[in-house]
């Protein structure tokens, strides 16, 4: 197999089937050991890539990182094939070999000489803090809280099932948590049924044991308890003496000619304990990471084996099954399901600011999380202090600072996962949840979505039926796209929301202002960079709806289908939503068959999309596919039509529980927006008492202040308020919408009389 370079050769270790007494029963062990160096190679690669990829390591910048063994290797090999200096901190308990690796790999390393108050590990930690004040810009990969860690073995779940297929059991030992909570994470992706059980160190905290700092094992177990262990996808825990480890290693050279260290060995007696006790046709999978080279003078020595008298320890043929934080001496084992049910964090990276957003926060807290939401401007949200929620002050805008402040402050086990109800940030959010190995979907899928250029190409490529269009990055080709498109034309920013700079263009000179409107805004009013992109498109003059879908385990259900009224040319501003929308049977059916077809296309697999489409006499054509809930209300639509609290499942599937079936329609539901009809400063919007008082009216509410400098309707920004009904019939919701906001009015200021004038 040839690679372009050494890093290029990490990972495609062998996959190898193990002599087994077990009749019936496979049993594999993949040899992390034939990495270029150990394991952790696929760790420092992922880490030292991603780092890269979003600004945390600039070019040149030193490496840092604390370690005695195999991730010392790894970061020592990626990090000088990029051209970075390498520091590696370690303990006395370095053997000779790794040393010399190190040292001839051109890295300087730092060996402390005294354990501190949480034995090698704090030691090395505060050499680390020092090394680094003294080095500026130099980047730490912190591999016992970075989720790139765990992420790194992605990648190897991917290898197995390309290699294996579906396995039963996966085994694996515990240290920073990385390999056994990164391989089981990704596996259960498409094995949810897959039994994962850890191996540990007698004398390790990871789970729930006191500290023994003199153990001799190393490769697993700790004196720390890192966030990247994820004591919630594994099921149940081993653990080993230093005499048992050790034995264990010997065996799998005599038995398998596998010369590896204890780390190894004592993955193999516990994957062989299984397998022993296995059903006929059970797949067993263990991860070896460590070969023996670097034990010669440790575990493969009589020497030290007589030295530290390992002789004298308990040595069991089988483990005791021991509850839960009961001190153990040798070979035992516990269930991990009786780890305690504490709440989880949610995590909401900003917010829509009206409507869902701050609704959501208290939905996630009423489903039993603790909702945290990640911002850089809290004063942007009205009510957030009656939310209920911790708040984090960060620069989201920043891939690199939101990973930083949600690695620095949270676990993984304490993670539910993480979502948006803002556009704006659904990219950013995708982009997390797969670095936390959390519920989300693809990075690209809804890359694809947002950008509604790529989303026009893709659906093109799938035959999907869409308006005419052209995509351009310069003015000059304006008079090329409309010849093409035909006038008149919607011209529009490829990756905007709510409208906004949505114009109906009936002249090329129009179109050509338009783009280079939308051209010269570099920056959207979150702060962040604009795709510079403009489409211009082919004006379908039809009925507009939006089919609102829920993916859940590959299947894109129907919620239903909502009837828009748009604000009258050139703008196309949505004054008005009613759910469900009057159609027969089959307008129904070919909207929900034509917006199931876009979805699968764009690869969206979790959650709510919201997708707009005109219905033309030829049949519908997609406008766009906004990968979210739908904004608008219209969750309150449905909830009013259905008893489906749609916001209540986007966030149960966000923290990866199931969704409740959506029921059927029982009534009808609508939501009508106040809006101006001029420009001037809002003195008051009068009669909202009136509109309250309205038979089969829900709520009112007004969002825009006095004060607040108002406009016939250009965007959905320019909306002041809605009004919110039910009632049996379409004819009913309408009318009482109707007659709601007509005892309304916009006054503003300077208005002889108080009537004032509203649309």
């Amino acid at each position: 197999m040839l690679f372009g370079s050494l890093v290029d050769a990490i990972g495609h270790t062998p996959l190898v089937r193990l002599r087994t007494a077990a009749p019936g029963v496979e049993i594999y062990a993949k040899l992390e050991l034939q990495n270029p160096f150990a394991m952790k190679d696929r760790v420092a690669r992922n880490m030292l890539l991603e780092a890269r990829r979003t600004g945390a390591l600039r070019e040149g910048a030193p490496i840092v990182e604390s370690s005695s063994g195999t991730m010392a290797l790894g970061v020592a090999l990626v990090g000088t094939a990029l051209g970075h200096p390498v520091h590696i901190v370690t303990d006395p308990r370095i053997d000779a070999l790794t040393l010399a690796k190190l040292r001839a790999l051109g890295c300087e390393v730092h060996v402390v000489r005294a354990m501190t108050s949480h034995g090698w590990q704090s030691a090395r930690l505060e050499e680390l803090e020092r090394l680094m004040a003294g080095l500026p810009g130099a980047f730490w990969p912190q591999q016992y809280s970075n989720p790139d860690n765990p992420g790194a073995y992605r990648l190897l779940a991917e290898e197995i099932l390309a290699d294996l297929g579906p396995v039963d059991v996966l085994v694996g030992s515990v240290g920073s948590g990385g390999s056994l909570c990164g391989t089981a994470t990704a596996l259960r992706q498409t094995l949810p049924e897959l039994r994962v059980v850890g191996v540990d160190s007698v004398g390790s905290v990871l789970f729930g044991q006191p500290d023994v700092p003199g153990r001799l094992q190393s490769g697993l177990g700790n004196s720390l308890l890192p966030k990247n262990l994820n004591r919630r996808v594994i099921d149940e825990v081993h653990w080993l003496n230093d005499r048992e480890a050790f034995e264990s290693a010997h065996a799998l050279a005599r038995e398998q000619q596998v010369f590896a260290g204890n780390t190894s060995g004592s993955v193999y007696r516990v994957l062989t304990h299984l397998a022993a006790h296995a059903e006929p046709g059970t797949r067993v999978v263990g991860i070896l990471p460590d070969r023996g080279d670097r034990y010669v003078g440790t575990v493969h020595s009589e020497d030290f084996w007589a030295e530290k008298e390992l002789s004298r320890l308990e040595s069991r043929s089988a483990p005791v099954t021991v509850p839960l934080g009961q001190v153990v001496h040798s070979w035992s084992t516990a269930s991990l399901r009786e780890l305690p049910d504490e709440p989880r964090h949610l995590l909401f990276v900003e917010s829509n600011t009206t409507g869902t957003g701050m609704l959501a926060l208290s939905v996630a807290r009423r489903l039993g999380f603790e909702p945290v939401l990640l911002t850089s401007a809290p004063e942007r949200y009205a009510g957030l202090d009656e939310a209920g929620c911790e708040v984090i002050v960060c620069d989201t805008n920043s891939p690199a600072e939101s990973r930083r402040t949600i690695q620095e402050r949270f676990r993984r086990e304490d993670l539910a996962g993480v979502t948006t109800t803002s556009d704006f940030y659904v990219p950013a959010v995708a982009e997390l949840a797969a670095w936390l190995g959390m519920p989300g979907n693809p990075a690209e899928a809804v890359a694809v979505c947002r950008n509604k250029a790529l989303l026009r190409e893709r659906l093109r490529e799938h035959g999907v039926a869409q308006p005419g269009f052209a995509t351009l990055t310069d003015v000059a080709a304006v008079p090329a796209a409309v010849a093409a498109v035909g006038l008149p034309c919607v011209v529009k920013p490829a990756d905007d929301s709510g409208s906004n700079n949505v114009l109906l263009c009936r002249t090329e000179e129009e179109a050509v202002a338009q783009a280079q409107k939308i051209l010269g805004i570099r920056f959207n009013v979150r702060g962040l960079p604009t795709a510079g992109a403009v489409l211009i498109e082919e004006y379908v003059d039809a009925p507009e709806f939006s089919v609102e879908m829920f993916s859940w385990e590959g299947e894109a259900r129907c919620v239903g289908i909502t009837e828009k009224s748009v604000t009258g040319l050139p703008h196309f501003v949505e004054y008005r939503h009613v759910f469900p929308a009057a159609l027969t049977p089959g307008e129904a059916a070919a909207l929900e068959d034509a917006v199931r077809r876009a979805v699968l296309a764009t690869g969206i697999t979790l959650g709510a999309t919201h997708t707009e489409v005109r219905l033309t006499a030829e049949g519908p054509m997609i406008i766009e596919i906004n990968p979210r809930l739908a904004g608008g209300m219209i969750p309150e639509l449905v909830q009013l039509a259905t008893g489906t609290q749609l916001l209540d499942q986007q966030v149960r599937v966000a923290a990866g529980l199931p969704p409740e079936p959506v029921r059927a329609p029982a009534r009808q539901a609508g939501i009508q927006f106040l809006l101006a009809d001029r420009e001037g400063s809002l003195a008051e919007l009068a009669g909202a008492d009136r509109a309250q008082d309205t038979p089969g009216v829900d709520r009112v509410v007004v969002t825009a202040g006095q004060g607040a400098q108002v406009r016939a309707p250009r965007n959905a920004y320019d909306r002041l308020g809605y009004v919110i009904a039910h009632a049996d019939t379409y004819e009913q919701v309408t009318k009482i919408l109707a007659d709601a906001v007509g005892r309304t009015a916009v006054v503003l200021e300077g208005d002889d009389a108080r009537e004032g004038h509203a649309q």
